[in-house]
């Protein structure tokens, strides 16, 4: 599989860190391209302190292995990400800011990231926006609708606590881990639901 991963400047860098760790790990994952908008990039620097550069960021600072991805400028509209013959399979933007959110659901492709989403929207791929606000005025939410009537999928980073997590990265595990599940993609980050034995018994009854 070979996904494009875009980082844009809604809050929570450490969803975007965790989903790279993981596809670049992966045995189904041949390529990353990475893009960063420039909010995405200062993203990074304040929530984890690491400065990227938008060409050749040193991955290695966010505990990925660059040997699978493709760094992209954002401003570079003749990158392989804007065509529909580079033959990206899917696109994840997380975090995916409102601002972002907004472009893709009005068409708008004036950077790399919004062109590239625009792309999966036509050549019917998958597409999948994490985003991460509340609340939610009802612009926001229309611009959802549109998006998800025109294809896209909307992953909001809102994580359950029937896991009964004890840290933040298993918070963030549980929405890499739906992320990686809309992708087709096997991960075992955190326990899938199951009932309780006395529950299933009761319901077996």
């Amino acid at each position: 599989m070979r996904v494009i991963v875009a980082v844009t400047g809604a809050s929570g860098a450490l969803y975007a860190q965790r989903l790279l760790q993981v596809l670049v790990a992966h045995e189904q994952v041949q390529e990353v391209a990475f893009i960063m908008s420039e909010q995405g990039r200062m993203l990074f620097a304040h929530e984890l302190g690491i400065n990227l550069s938008h060409r050749r960021p040193d991955l290695k600072a966010l505990g990925i292995d660059p040997a699978k991805v493709t760094a992209f400028h954002p401003k570079d509209l003749t990158a392989p990400p804007a065509s529909g013959s580079a033959r990206y399979e899917a696109m994840v933007i997380i975090p995916c800011s409102t601002h972002t959110l907004a472009k893709v659901a009005t068409g708008l492709a004036d950077d790399l990231i919004g062109r590239a989403a625009q792309v999966m929207l036509k050549e019917r791929r998958k597409l999948i926006l994490v985003t991460r606000e509340t609340p939610l005025s009802l612009i926001t939410l229309r611009n959802m609708v549109a998006v998800t009537e025109a294809g896209a999928i909307i992953v909001d980073a809102n994580p359950a606590f029937y896991t009964h997590p004890q840290t933040v990265q298993e918070l963030v595990d549980f929405i890499v881990q739906r992320v990686c599940d809309q992708l087709g993609l096997e991960v075992h980050l955190i326990p899938r639901w199951e009932l309780p034995q006395k529950d299933l018994l009761l319901r077996r009854s």
